[in-house]
């Protein structure tokens, strides 16, 4: 028996380093065959197909329940096929991007932190997609910009909720929270759902605090796991703060969930928190370990004994190499792109080949 995953190629080193990912997939490697699914999510093909490919993939997701996305270019130009993230999120239905930031062994994080923090963000609306228009004369200082957001009930309950799970699953705290003193009606619908979701986890500490304060108090976090429940746009700023704190924005993976009704998870969507890194193509420098983490996540998200396994297995042996000293240049090795790979791959069969024996 086999599984099918859902494939997004994209560009430039984005392109590069999801070939590296699914490498780490091959079935000789975890031992259990994946089917392959792709879709040339290029800026070339999103422009050739006016953007259906990206939403006949979204559609695939949904029906596979899984996928790993490459990174893809968003064109600046008003009126070109802009941002496949956006598409892909509304057509999955996603409510929630997880994202955890944690210690990479070896690697100095900023202050002394060593907790991990998961930012879990809405998947869209907020500032993403809404309406603006300007009024008045162009140029002259009585010339007006305007933007109209808006979130919704559910996608709220959905944040909240999963934010308090996961939360429980791992030990942590729910901190911060949304601007609801300046703006109570519109952030002030995400608080009350987080207040509710409190109601509903008596046993996880929640410990809510304005977005301002929670940007100022993680410069000073060390010890606590945290999770943030976050709108989409504050989420987007945190995260990547967040990340940059634990000492590279490529340590960690970064996952687009659907969930149901009734609060279980239907998609799941991963992919590296990066861009294309257009300046590192063909260099063979990058590093790949935020999409072989984010090929790592997804395999955790799957029901298989054999997958679930493969995926501790490769987390495990992504950061022992980082431990161990092989390192690409951004962590301060000199280790190359397929250099790292190929490590990551011999310690995966490894680890499955003594685990078997054990078992």
């Amino acid at each position: 028996m086999s599984r099918t995953i859902v494939i997004l190629d994209g560009d430039q080193t984005g392109q590069e380093l999801l070939e590296e990912a699914l490498r780490v997939l091959q079935e000789d490697v975890i031992r259990y065959p994946l089917d392959l699914l792709r879709f040339d999510l290029s800026l070339q093909n999103r422009r050739t197909t006016e953007n259906k490919v990206v939403y006949e993939a979204g559609q695939a997701i949904r029906d596979y329940h899984v996928g790993l996305k490459a990174a893809t270019i968003t064109p600046e130009t008003r009126g070109d096929v802009g941002s496949p993230n956006a598409i892909l999120r509304e057509v999955m239905d996603a409510e929630i991007i997880l994202r955890t930031g944690r210690r990479i062994p070896g690697v100095r994080a900023v202050g002394g932190i060593y907790a991990p923090i998961s930012i879990v963000r809405m998947a869209r609306d907020d500032a993403y997609g809404a309406r603006e228009w300007r009024e008045g004369e162009a140029g002259s200082l009585d010339e007006f910009a305007f933007r109209t957001e808006k979130i919704s009930r559910w996608v709220c309950r959905a944040v909240a909720e999963f934010a308090f799970q996961h939360a429980k699953d791992n030990r942590a705290k729910v901190f911060g929270g949304p601007k609801y003193t300046v703006s109570p009606v519109y952030e002030g619908m995400f608080k009350e759902e987080m207040d509710a979701a409190a109601g509903r986890h008596p046993d996880v500490r929640y410990e809510p605090q304005l977005i301002d304060a929670t940007f100022a108090l993680l410069l000073a976090t060390t010890g606590d796991a945290l999770v943030i429940p976050s709108l989409n746009r504050d989420g987007d700023l945190l995260s990547d703060m967040v990340l940059q704190m634990f000492g590279s924005i490529a340590g960690s993976e970064s996952m687009v969930i659907s969930i149901n009704q009734e609060g279980n998870i239907d998609s799941v969507m991963a992919e590296a928190p990066h861009g294309t890194a257009p300046g590192l193509q063909g260099k063979n420098v990058a590093n790949p370990m935020a999409m072989i983490l984010a090929a790592a996540g997804l395999l955790g998200y799957m029901k298989e004994r054999e997958l679930k396994t493969a995926s501790r297995a490769i987390y495990e042996a992504t950061l022992e190499a980082v431990y161990e000293g092989i390192r690409t240049a951004d962590l301060g090795g000199d280790t190359k792109t397929d250099q790292f790979t190929n490590e990551v791959i011999r310690r995966v069969r490894s680890k499955l080949e003594v685990w078997s024996s054990l078992s």
